[in-house]
């Protein structure tokens, strides 16, 4: 078989791995409020959620295009295929680590971190497109302050406007309403996070000679969104403990309030093509309704553990992808 259509093979399957890993990874956040309330039990938060991821994941491509040409230029990148295949290694292996260790880290900056830090081992700093790059960067930094303000602007309307009803009842109806809330947080992340497969895919593609535009070819859309359904379908269950009862005690009000604010913030940034991390904004936007509620409610030390890894996770990934680079470029 020809080297680079070896290659590209290869960055196919991995980045496919990656979105499997990406849907029992990142999905677990999307439903741990739901499955803590017990609004829904993990077998149908597990069907919901990758039904929806599916359906999410074959509704846009704006973040894929994002992806493919904003980080570096495919068609300048020399040596492409295996500088991609360096950073999908890398971020895999970092969500691997994490998920191993319950750590809800973000795949976004993981995978954008790898991209980069990979790029820039093999051409230097140069081959950034700093203009696309920033962009990105600036909304993930952004989104998360964003859910945690959005987090307790909502939870506060519903305190105000629920305050006189009948606890029982209110509690009944808001358990309802978080198989609502819970359906639109999966679908909001297939919006973004499979497309960052679909993403890298198409620019391997392109570096490799086989695609002549940045957009995302038909079977990349479909096999993509099939990778993150089935990952959905196997489950992140450390992280759904972490998510979804160790940050604070999360009732059905709560868990509404955050699913809701958290996928109103994903989905705007689908809407304008940024892609976020759906940890990130998950997670601030329950430490936003525990501090409408009660500040001391929420557990800041077990935040600031993940507010700890969210910072590093960037930089480890590219240089894990440098150092992989260098090793890969031994062999090919």
């Amino acid at each position: 078989m020809d080297t680079i259509l070896m290659l590209t093979v290869l960055i196919v399957i991995f980045a496919l791995a990656f979105d499997f890993i990406n849907g029992f990874h990142d999905t677990a956040n999307a439903i741990a409020t739901s499955v803590s309330t017990r609004a829904l039990t993990p077998r149908q938060a597990i069907i919901l959620a990758a039904v929806m991821n599916f359906v999410g994941a074959l509704t846009f491509t704006g973040v894929a295009k994002t992806i493919t040409k904003d980080i570096v230029d495919p068609f300048a990148l020399e040596n492409g295929p295996v500088v991609i295949l360096a950073a999908l290694t890398a971020a895999i292996a970092w969500n691997l680590i994490t998920w191993y260790y319950g750590i809800p880290s973000s795949s976004s900056h993981a995978l954008i971190g790898s991209i980069a830090g990979a790029a820039i081992s093999a051409a230097g700093f140069g081959i950034l497109n700093y203009e696309g790059f920033l962009k990105i960067l600036q909304s993930l930094i952004i989104s998360p302050f964003l859910a945690l303000a959005v987090g307790f602007i909502v939870m506060s309307l519903f305190r105000i406007m629920f305050k006189n009803a009948n606890l029982t009842r209110t509690t009944r109806g808001f358990r309802m309403f978080q198989v609502v809330t819970a359906a639109m947080q999966a679908y909001t992340h297939g919006t973004n996070d499979a497309q960052k497969a679909m993403g890298i895919i198409t620019m391997a593609l392109i570096a490799a000679n086989y695609h002549a535009t940045t957009d995302i070819p038909e079977w990349v859309r479909i096999s993509a969104a099939l990778a993150m359904g089935l990952g959905t379908s196997v489950g992140g269950w450390k992280i759904i403990k972490t998510v979804g009862g160790k940050i604070m005690k999360i009732r059905p009000v709560n868990g509404a309030a955050a699913d809701l604010s958290s996928a109103m913030i994903i989905f705007a940034a689908t809407t304008f093509h940024l892609p976020v991390s759906t940890t990130h904004v998950i997670s601030s936007a329950i430490m936003g309704v525990g501090a409408a509620q009660r500040v001391k409610g929420v557990k800041w030390g077990v935040a600031q553990r993940i507010v700890l890894t969210w910072i590093i996770t960037l930089p480890i990934s590219a240089l894990i992808a440098g150092f992989v680079y260098q090793v890969l470029k031994l062999f090919f």
